[in-house]
Order: C-alpha cells, then sequence, then structure tokens
C-alpha cells in the first residue's frame, strides 16, 4: 500500500507566503524560504510552490525564488503558476522543480498537459483545479478562482488523465481556508473516476481532517495556514495518523 502524503502549500505573492479564506482576505503568511527549510525539518513528503498573481499579472513564475527553494531542500517539489508553455516548464525544472503544476493554462490550451508529459514525463504533471460548488455542480474555475468556466469539475479531472497529467490537486473554493474540513464528497469521486492520484485541498483544520480523508483513499493532504502558523505540527499529525492505523512516511 502506497503511505499517503502531507503536503504543506505555499501560496506566494509579490515574493512573500500568503493565505486567505475563500480565496479571499489574503494575509501575509511568512518567508517562504524559512518556511520550506522548515518543512522538510519537520517531516513534510513534498512542497508545492504556487505563485498565485502569475496567471492574472501575465507574467512568469518567480523563477530565482524557486531557485532558492530548491537548493534548500530535499523533499519532491511541485511549481506552479503563469507556466504557459513548454519552455516556462522546462525553466522550472531547471531551476530547481521536481514537478510542474499547470491550472489556467490548462484548460486554454490542454495540449500543454500532454506536452509538458511527452518531454519530462506524466510524474512530472500536476494538473491544479479549483473548483466551486454552484447549484449542486462542481464548476472549474481559473485565474486564482476569478473566473467561471463551463467545465464541469469531473470532466476536466478525466480529460487531464488522458492527456497524460500524473496527479490532480483538487482544491475546494468552498472550503478554502474555512478550517471545516475537506470536500470529502468531491474528492472521492474524482478518486474513483481515475488511476492518478488526487491532491486533496481546502479545509483541512484539524488532525481529524486528515484522517477522515485518508480513509476514503485518497493519496495526499495538502494544507496551508494551519502548518503555516503553527496550529498542527507535521511530527503531531503525523504521530496522530499512525495510531489511527493509517500507513505514513516517518
Amino acid at each position: 500500500m502506497l503511505k499517503k502524503r502531507i503536503i504543506p502549500c505555499l501560496d506566494i505573492k509579490n515574493g512573500r507566503t500568503v493565505k486567505g479564506v475563500n480565496f479571499i482576505d489574503i494575509q501575509d503568511a511568512g518567508d517562504p524560504i524559512e518556511l520550506a527549510k522548515g518543512y522538510v525539518q519537520q517531516g513534510a513528503d513534498e512542497l508545492v510552490f504556487l505563485d498565485i498573481t502569475a496567471t492574472i499579472e501575465n507574467r512568469s513564475t518567480l523563477i530565482d525564488l524557486v531557485r532558492k527553494i530548491g537548493r534548500e531542500i530535499n523533499i519532491p517539489f511541485t511549481v506552479g503558476g503563469g507556466i504557459n508553455s513548454l519552455e516556462d516548464a522546462s525553466k522550472l525544472i531547471t531551476a530547481g522543480a521536481d514537478k510542474i503544476s499547470v491550472n489556467s493554462s490548462a484548460v486554454k490550451n490542454p495540449k500543454l498537459i500532454k506536452e509538458i508529459a511527452s518531454k519530462f514525463g506524466s510524474q512530472c504533471v500536476v494538473v491544479a483545479i479549483d473548483t466551486k460548488l454552484m447549484d449542486d455542480e462542481w464548476i472549474v474555475f481559473t485565474k486564482g478562482g476569478r473566473d467561471q468556466t463551463e467545465l464541469k469539475t469531473l470532466d476536466w479531472i478525466k480529460e487531464a488523465e488522458l492527456l497524460g497529467a500524473g496527479e490532480i490537486l483538487l482544491t475546494s473554493m468552498n472550503h478554502d481556508g474555512t478550517k471545516g474540513g475537506f470536500a470529502i464528497e468531491i474528492t472521492e469521486q474524482a478518486n474513483n473516476l481515475v488511476k492518478i492520484p488526487i491532491i486533496a485541498s481546502g479545509g483541512a483544520g484539524a488532525k481529524e481532517h486528515f484522517s477522515d480523508l485518508f480513509q476514503t483513499g485518497i493519496s495526499a493532504g495538502l494544507a496551508a495556514s494551519i502548518f503555516h502558523f503553527g496550529e498542527i505540527s507535521i511530527p503531531s499529525l503525523k504521530k496522530y495518523l499512525t495510531e489511527q492505523n493509517i500507513s505514513i512516511r516517518l
């Protein structure tokens, strides 16, 4: 059985780590390099770096910051934000990223998933999906949750897998930052639909939320504010999950 993964997420704006609620009310959460180093020491399984305003500002990801973080950590490192071409992806992998996360750009140009997967392998491609429950239907949003698309979330997840995605990072906008628990229903539906791993994001607020998530068979849980602000430490979370007989990397 594959062991479950605990993944802190660094949402980056103007070179700083930030966190909001439901994709708004953004607050400063600290220096990304220091946070990244701390998460390695705590035993995080992977790290995700998302430049949350790159797409909105029509610019590329902060490559220098990616390079600095990459030098300081020795765990898998996923980078996303403003990646619009194979060239963008190549630059980030050269700078130290292990995986590339595409979101808005993949919706606009689905062939980008296939291009990156063909060049670097599916294991390097994470398709990030921001989803929101609208009139009893989960719908895909782009540009940091600003633009509603016509895509149904489960349809897009299946298409992303067929195009070569190696993982799906699924963020519930309804649950983001609320600390009320993960969006178990849509995440479990996604997990049953595809063969690639699903990373659940949005809503983590207690150790029990990770236990509830992993008991459904989900591969990984991603969180931000509870880790950034010291509400839950990764060692204590892993200890708790081990006590719940959940296979975790120690």
